[in-house]
């Protein structure tokens, strides 16, 4: 397994990336301005902290939302005492994991993270979670031109982060460990994958937002190229189309159906 985490520039790096001999998390970390009156900690710290929960949980077994909900629980308690976790602009993170275990690959994610698998003979296929992209949408319009970090900004991201963790709305680790039930999972044999990535929503630009590879194209150019090209790829479109640049993380998992 390969993995690499490429801050935007100037910028702590608010993604996470790691490994075990069977098993890869990617968190996404989320916050906006203003944050930091409600944790102390920041974006960075939750992310940081709860894929590194998920690692030590996913060594103890049990199925991949219950690992996730322990996760999120775990993080949560250790800062429960100093920060408002329940505030809507606490941070928050979408998830991938994948955990090879007796024959099985598993995957999960949970938000706008991505888990591509390259199927031997098959049709590539992208797991993702769209909820909360398509109801952000709904948003967008309206912060046209509003100063980030202001009052009326604020007042804006709060309704749309009234939509999360709740039915109808999109789910994202936070502060309830209730809302990994809500993760998309799936399983399969490892011998009928070539490979499997986890992505954020910030490399998976070199597909949907750049086109510069397609979905069953990217596996090949992971191969050949290795996920630190990917990110550099995303980093020149970035500034050629002149758009804020994301972290941008990948892990790349070969070899599943070996040992």
């Amino acid at each position: 397994m390969t993995s690499v985490a490429a801050d935007r520039p100037g910028r702590v790096n608010e993604d996470y990336t790691g490994a075990l001999p069977t098993a890869a998390v990617l968190v996404d970390g989320a916050g906006i301005p203003g944050g930091e009156r409600v944790c102390s900690h920041g974006v960075a710290w939750y992310a940081h902290r709860l894929g590194g929960s998920l690692l030590g949980l996913l060594t103890l077994g049990g199925d991949l939302p219950s690992v996730l909900a322990g996760a999120i629980d775990e993080v949560t308690n250790a800062h429960r005492g100093t920060c408002d976790v329940a505030d809507p602009i606490s941070p928050s993170a979408s998830v991938a994991m994948l955990r090879v275990r007796d024959g099985v690959a598993e995957h999960l994610v949970l938000g706008d993270s991505f888990v591509l698998l390259d199927r031997i003979g098959r049709e590539a296929l992208v797991v993702t979670d769209p909820r909360e992209v398509v109801i952000a949408r709904a948003f967008q319009t309206r912060l046209v031109g509003v100063p980030a970090g202001g009052d009326e900004y604020r007042r804006i991201i709060g309704e749309l982060r009234a939509n999360r963790n709740r039915p109808g709305g999109f789910w994202l680790a936070k502060d309830d460990p209730g809302a990994a039930g809500e993760a998309i999972t799936g399983s399969c044999p490892p011998a009928e994958l070539n490979s499997a990535t986890l992505l954020s929503n910030g490399a998976s630009r070199i597909v949907d937002r750049f086109g510069l590879v397609d979905w069953p194209g990217l596996p090949a150019l992971l191969g050949s190229a290795g996920p630190a090209e990917i990110v550099r790829l995303v980093r020149d479109a970035e500034a050629r189309e002149k758009v804020a640049a994301d972290d941008a993380t990948i892990a790349h998992c070969t070899g599943l159906g070996q040992g």
